[in-house]
């Protein structure tokens, strides 16, 4: 049995002649610690693929089953690492986290609870500004709280909504070494989804495309077949992350193409005679 699956999953915005069906006919199994990645462009339908494993929304058509059952609310199982952070800015770091642990563990005692929140905002290398709120940190160091945050509630498996993509280069880089650090502790089930191939490579059992929408739907896998743990510096290289990157790559670029030609419009233009005017 699959750890999640999705069964001919179609999702669709809109009634009648607005109706725009964004996902179509989606199939995907992820197995007990795998770690997936699906890449994308801008707008194929990303998130909402995760708000529906999430439960924050409903397919139009087929299921979405986690361990065998189907998904129909949220749950503290799934963890959540958001793109935009969504930090409450009232809260300082350390709050942020508790909140969360203390809805994931309402039997927990004060200092069970306190003693989880410094064991994962320390886990990120935030114990010096636990006390901080959102105003007073980095983009870096608030994506590192969202992870704390998510990681904290001990989620069996964790959903990246494409957590890193607005961060700089080098706190990007960071922070994909500190996920597969946790990651790597105890196999937890992840799927990441991404625009970025070579992150995906870097953290990722095997990636999958997912086509452009509306009608978006998910293309071949992947396989990455490259030793853990992995250095980026040796990555450029060894052959077979050449060889995947360049598939990958081709691919997209191929339905990104495909994608353009559908969308030209030929328009016929009338046959017209210029005027001459006599002076």
């Amino acid at each position: 049995m699959a750890y999640l699956e999705l069964k001919n999953v179609s999702m669709t915005y809109g009634r009648g002649a607005n109706a725009t069906e964004v996902l179509s006919n989606i199939n995907l199994t992820i197995e007990e610690g795998e770690f997936v990645a699906i890449v994308g462009f801008t707008g194929s339908g990303k998130t909402t693929l995760v708000n529906l494993i999430n439960g924050l929304l409903k397919p139009t058509s087929g299921e979405v089953l986690f361990k065998g059952e189907p998904v129909v609310d949220t749950s503290h199982e799934r963890g959540v690492i958001f793109q935009n952070y969504s930090l409450l800015p009232w809260l300082t770091v350390g709050q942020n986290v508790h909140m969360a642990v203390k809805e994931a563990f309402p039997k927990a005692s004060k200092k069970e609870i306190n003693a989880r929140v410094e064991e994962y905002v320390a886990m990120v290398n935030l114990s010096p500004a636990i006390n901080k709120r959102p105003k007073e940190l980095s983009g870096g160091m608030r994506q590192r709280v969202s992870v704390a945050r998510a990681l904290a509630m001990n989620p069996e498996m964790i959903i990246m909504d494409e957590p890193l993509g607005a961060l700089d280069a080098l706190t990007r880089g960071n922070l994909q070494d500190e996920i597969l650090k946790i990651w790597s502790k105890d196999k937890r089930t992840a799927l990441l989804i991404t625009n970025d191939v070579d992150e995906g490579i870097y953290m990722a059992d095997r990636i999958i495309p997912l086509k452009p929408g509306p009608n978006a739907t998910l293309g071949p896998e992947f396989n990455i077949n490259i030793e853990r743990p992995r250095d980026k510096t040796e990555l450029n290289d060894n052959l077979e992350y050449k060889k995947t990157r360049n598939a990958i790559i081709e691919y997209l670029m191929g339905i990104g193409e495909e994608r353009k030609s559908a969308s030209k419009k030929i328009y016929e233009l009338p046959e017209l005679t210029p005027k001459s005017f006599v002076a």
